[in-house]
């Protein structure tokens, strides 16, 4: 799509804020009306419309494109996203621990020991560590807190939560995100076994540039959770909505 605006704003309607582009509201790719629940959040799309330049790149946009899912996926296939976003507490990134060497087994523990007990004592939700292939389900009382926090999440926060929960593997490390916790220690904890294996044999171009791509993405989920919150005095409250 080409550039046929000159001017991005905000306006407040009922149900929150929009963007107009020359008094034109924008409407998501399944024609409903973009209708965001801040203004910061309106303000951060308008801004990403009116830095396009004479053709349209979605993939410099990716807060119009997290609050588009939320309107056009999640308010249809909300149950369905929070299950499957939940279902990570049974196969955690945090719980998966190796059996060698003793640095990295100590290292996993040091890192992600703290992450499992804040989550025990936020959401009453204890996970244990496990080694070796085969996988041995969590208790289901945990889960089940965990799954109802998720469900707890509204469709915007929602939309950048799958990708806090999907980019690290850990839905506590999502949740620790969402809570407010410090970000680059989260992302680094989430890549512990990658460094891991760089520091052993060096580090790899590609999948370098990979992990670069994913932790934009991570930090662009993380803006879209807080300026879906900013306003109404959420931020840091978890799955809270």
């Amino acid at each position: 799509m080409r550039r046929f605006w000159s001017e991005a704003q905000t306006e407040a309607v009922e149900g929150g804020f929009r963007v107009l582009l020359d008094g034109r509201p924008i409407k998501t790719p399944a024609k409903a009306a973009l209708v965001v629940p801040t203004e910061a959040y309106a303000a951060a799309i308008a801004a990403e419309w009116q830095a396009q330049g004479d053709e349209v790149d979605p993939t410099s946009m990716p807060i119009t494109r997290s609050a588009n899912a939320a309107i056009d996926k999640l308010r249809v296939q909300r149950a369905e996203v929070a299950d499957m976003l939940a279902a990570y507490g049974d196969s955690d990134l945090l719980c998966y621990r190796a059996d060698a060497p003793v640095e990295l087994v100590a290292r996993q523990a040091e890192t992600w020991d703290p992450y499992l007990d804040w989550a025990e004592a936020r959401y009453g939700a204890r996970l244990a560590p496990r080694t070796g292939i085969m996988h041995a389900p969590q208790a289901a009382t945990a889960l089940e807190a965990l799954r109802a926090e998720v469900h707890r999440i509204d469709d915007f926060g929602l939309a950048a939560f799958h990708d806090l929960v999907s980019l690290t593997g850990s839905l506590v490390l999502g949740f620790a995100a969402a809570e407010g916790q410090e970000a680059e220690a989260i992302w680094a904890a989430s890549r512990l076994d990658e460094t891991w294996q760089e520091e052993q044999w060096g580090v790899d171009e590609e999948a370098a540039e990979l992990a670069a791509r994913k932790k934009a993405q991570f930090q662009d989920a993380l803006r879209v959770w807080q300026l879906s919150r900013v306003q109404s005095g959420a931020a840091g409250d978890g799955g809270a909505a």
